[in-house]
């Protein structure tokens, strides 16, 4: 196993260690998408909140457990959950299930923009295809890494 190098040739890249360079995309892309949501004054952890939210029927703490698994810590969904209710784009009803508010959903939309043209102009030169080997990669490596 070689030395991690960001400069590494072609033909060197098969002995390079997967970790520098899963660490290196996560890095690169969830930098960028932060950066472009911090535009639009939002955070990607409000952002997975209104994913969830729209996607289910779900009270405050389920919400922050289907997403503590992406979280960097055990409050950023809660404080996410906080913020999106405190601006009126999430709010609990009578039985403490969480739904998406007209201007939640009017945010939802800009976001969503926001994350699709980011998303395109991020695989630009990468076909479906080849996301999908990628990923199925990626996915393996894990399963084999956890495999006792």
């Amino acid at each position: 196993m070689n030395t991690a190098d960001p400069y590494a040739s072609e033909q060197a890249l098969s002995a390079q260690p997967v970790g520098y360079w899963a660490g290196a995309v996560h890095k690169a892309v969830v930098g960028r998408l932060r950066d472009a949501m911090a535009g639009i004054d939002v955070t990607q952890p409000q952002w997975w909140v209104l994913t969830r939210v729209d996607a289910g029927d779900f009270t405050r703490d389920q919400v922050a457990a289907q997403l503590a698994e992406v979280a960097d810590g055990p409050s950023e969904v809660p404080r996410a959950i906080a913020q999106l209710e405190h601006r009126d784009w999430i709010a609990a009803d009578d039985n403490g299930r969480l739904r998406m508010t007209d201007a939640g959903r009017a945010a939802q939309g800009r976001i969503r923009v926001l994350v699709g043209d980011l998303r395109t102009r991020i695989h630009e030169g990468i076909s479906d295809e080849e996301y999908v080997v990628a990923l199925k990669v990626m996915r393996r490596m894990i399963a084999n890494a956890s495999a006792t």
